[in-house]
């Protein structure tokens, strides 16, 4: 390797430990179902929770600032370096080596900044946009880890394509449901199409997670079919988010208003072992 290609392989090494501290910030529990995959695709995965982080950031944490100016500028710097094929933001660079890597695809991260910029102008939605929106920030970014899952391959992409998007808005729905008070309150949005979180009762609460049961039976479909080097981290991930579901079903609407419901870190540490001992043991 000569000078300059080692200086950049330098500065990619550099990047990509931004992706890494970016998610082990924001999120312990990807960051440990990222760290239950291969040691040959933690990296692109990192580097796609990365940069969607980045967005999301920008639209919720960002008051203040022109935060329409700030997420379009990322946008396009983003498009820019996935054509150029660099950037010198790190976050950026290190989605870009991914995308092109492996494939991605272009529309699907044009419809994910779409619906971050939704998050910055509209408040509420009815069925049709609640999906278009969920399409955007939560399923494609379950395609793009899932391209990278199948390492490119095309059959295997189209044949697990839609319970990996059933896996993203499963995760994103729970998230809602945790956050309906936050979104409410603080940012002022109110997701869930049909509901009014003024007057948020168990009955509509067991309507949405009706809905997230169906998502999460027909993403684990999916999940089993997964390559087994990438199995165990989708499994982890999908036990975490199943279990902050049940606890969220075991409180009623009031307290989900009250309070952010979240599974504590050593029930997680015991989903670790569990989810590893059925997995080793070819269960799941």
């Amino acid at each position: 390797m000569n000078a300059l290609n080692k200086r950049l392989a330098t500065y990619n090494d550099l990047c990509i430990q931004s992706s890494i501290e970016t998610t082990k910030a924001y999120s312990t529990s990807f960051s440990l179902s990222i760290r239950a995959l291969a040691p040959d695709i933690r990296n692109e995965v990192y580097a796609i929770y990365g940069l969607v982080r980045f967005a999301d950031e920008i639209v919720d944490s960002f008051h203040g600032y022109d935060q329409t100016k700030m997420l379009e500028r990322f946008k396009q710097e983003t498009l820019m370096a996935l054509e150029e094929g660099i950037s010198t933001n790190p976050v950026i660079q290190s989605f870009q080596r991914t995308f092109r890597s492996y494939g991605l695809e272009c529309e699907h991260v044009l419809q994910f900044f779409k619906s971050m910029e939704w998050d910055l102008n509209r408040t509420a939605y009815d069925r049709d946009g609640f999906d278009n929106y969920v399409v955007g920030s939560a399923e494609v970014v379950g395609l793009m880890c899932l391209k990278v899952f199948v390492r490119g391959d095309e059959k295997d992409y189209e044949r697990l394509k839609p319970a990996a998007m059933r896996l993203g808005a499963a995760f994103q729905k729970i998230n809602f449901l945790r956050d309906l008070r936050e979104d409410y309150v603080d940012l002022g949005r109110s997701y869930f199409p049909g509901v009014d979180v003024a007057r948020f009762d168990d009955v509509a609460k067991a309507q949405l997670e009706r809905e997230i049961d169906e998502d999460l039976r027909a993403a684990h479909e999916g999940i089993v079919l997964l390559p087994p080097d990438a199995r165990f981290g989708v499994q982890l991930a999908f036990t975490y988010f199943r279990q902050l579901l049940r606890r969220i079903q075991r409180v009623n609407s009031r307290t989900i208003l009250e309070k952010r419901v979240r599974v504590p870190d050593f029930q997680k540490a015991l989903l670790l072992a569990s989810t590893y001992t059925r997995h080793r043991l070819r269960l799941i």
